[in-house]
């Protein structure tokens, strides 16, 4: 049984959570793809949408920098941990998840305005990859749901190696980036959190 209110609306079937979850993670993949090939081939006219820190005007920039990437190389290294990190957070419920990810994306570009070295231009989804490692790391425990929990140690167990990019260990990459993200990530869970009653596990049913 589900602990926790509940309506009358007919719930959504597993199935049918998992395949929007998967559209819509399939989409914003090949979105990230596509603006790659765009700013390809307009001579990178899309990298003026990245973080250059401490410029009020680059504020505005905070969202969008967070779907562009600087090369192939870029894009391809964070697709396939977004793909699946985002299916798994996703397949959840699609409003929370976009809530999620928009604390993660503001969250992980204000830390990079505020604290990447001067001159610099940041842009890219690894911010968006750390925030939800952490979300899912810490969800089933904030949620007390023990499926959630399977999950986030499973995710540790697989990618849990990322967590090295939070140190400023490798020139040329967003260590801000990647240290604020999950910092998002962690706070969307708490922000984000589903009600249950004091002292009881959510358990799902089949």
């Amino acid at each position: 049984m589900v602990y926790g209110p509940t309506t009358g609306a007919t719930r959504p079937s597993r199935a049918s959570k998992a395949m929007a979850a998967g559209v819509l993670m399939l989409s914003w993949v090949a979105l990230l793809w596509l603006l790659e090939a765009f700013d390809v081939a307009t001579g990178h006219s899309l990298d003026t949408y990245g973080i250059s820190p401490r410029e009020t005007e680059e504020l505005a920039d905070v969202v969008p920098a967070a779907f562009l990437h600087f090369g192939w190389d870029h894009v391809a290294a964070n697709s396939l941990p977004l793909l699946v990190l985002g299916f798994l957070a996703a397949v959840r419920g699609i409003a929370r998840f976009l809530a999620v990810c928009l604390t993660i994306i503001v969250v992980s570009g204000a830390g990079v305005w505020l604290t990447a070295p001067d001159n610099s231009l940041t842009a890219g989804a690894s911010g968006v990859v750390f925030g939800l490692f952490g979300y899912l790391l810490v969800r089933g425990f904030v949620d007390r749901d023990a499926l959630d929990i399977t999950v986030g140690i499973t995710v540790v167990l697989v990618y849990g190696s990322i967590l090295w990019g939070v140190l400023p260990t490798a020139e040329g990459v967003s260590w801000q980036g990647h240290l604020f993200g999950l910092i998002g990530g962690v706070l969307a869970a708490f922000w984000f959190r589903r009600s249950v009653p004091a002292g009881r596990f959510r358990q799902p049913i089949p």
